[in-house]
């Protein structure tokens, strides 16, 4: 499970490029009671959204002309330049070349052989997100691919990343775990995401291959219905998830896609 515990691969850092910040702001706020902050005049008119005073998204506008509004995932890199090597030689695509962001952190945005986006951010002085794995926090990550075997071979050689297969998905099979490099075997409370073939989902074959956030509730039919109240869309309705708990997929006004996850209770 998600933990600020970061080691390298380890999902650090979640954003959104919006083409209505205001509206995303309203939307986030009324589903998840996040609150904005600026990063400054220097930022470039990038921002944070906050719960109780913790960074757990970070949030920009962008023109419509440069793409979908989307969230984008980063994974700890302890060498942002050697992620970017790795990717290249791995098939995959440099989008933005490693760059400083002043003394927070050093960050780069890549897209896999398959071509779902990502990126790595470096720790400075800014570690990586304050909350993750609790509610109105990311939770959980989950990669869509055409091609599972390419895409497991490119992310171990990016950042040692192990994949393990649990039990079945909805819909599916079996569903393959991601874990840190050193865990060695299944382990839900190792793993912070999940492979799924698009093939197997149709709820996500229209976008393509993606990485996409879970955000973590505590009332998973209250926030869809929240969601639909708020503009957003229902792209699948709630439904179990892997032994995790339940789970949905949505879209915001705007087009960005993301999911909720209501966290199984625990048993002693």
């Amino acid at each position: 499970m998600l933990t600020t515990r970061f080691v390298t691969g380890s999902p650090n850092w979640v954003d959104l490029g919006t083409p209505d910040l205001e509206g995303a702001r309203s939307f986030y706020q009324g589903l998840f009671g996040w609150a904005f902050q600026d990063a400054g005049p220097d930022s470039g008119g990038y921002g944070m959204f906050q719960r109780g005073g913790s960074t757990v998204a970070g949030v920009m506008a962008i023109p419509a002309e440069h793409g979908r509004s989307a969230w984008t995932v980063y994974f700890q890199a302890p060498d942002a330049d050697a992620a970017a090597a790795a990717v290249q030689q791995g098939g995959g695509t440099v989008g933005l070349a490693p760059m400083d962001v002043h003394d927070l952190g050093r960050m780069a945005l890549f897209s896999d052989p398959t071509g779902a986006g990502f990126g790595v951010w470096q720790p400075g002085t800014n570690r990586g997100l304050d909350a993750v794995g609790e509610p109105n926090a990311l939770s959980w990550t989950e990669l869509y691919t055409p091609d599972p075997v390419t895409d497991l071979s490119f992310y171990d050689l990016v950042f040692g990343m192990e994949a393990h297969t649990a039990g079945p998905a909805a819909g599916g099979s079996g569903y393959t775990l991601l874990q840190p490099s050193g865990t060695g075997r299944a382990s839900l409370e190792d793993a912070f995401g999940g492979v799924v073939p698009l093939a197997e989902d149709p709820s996500e074959a229209e976008s393509g291959p993606s990485w996409a956030p879970y955000f973590q509730v505590t009332d998973l039919d209250g926030a869809v219905a929240q969601v639909e109240r708020l503009g957003g869309a229902v792209r699948r309705e709630p439904g179990e998830l892997a032994g995790l708990g339940r789970a949905a997929k949505l879209t915001d006004p705007y087009g960005a896609r993301f999911a909720l996850l209501e966290r199984a209770a625990r048993t002693p």
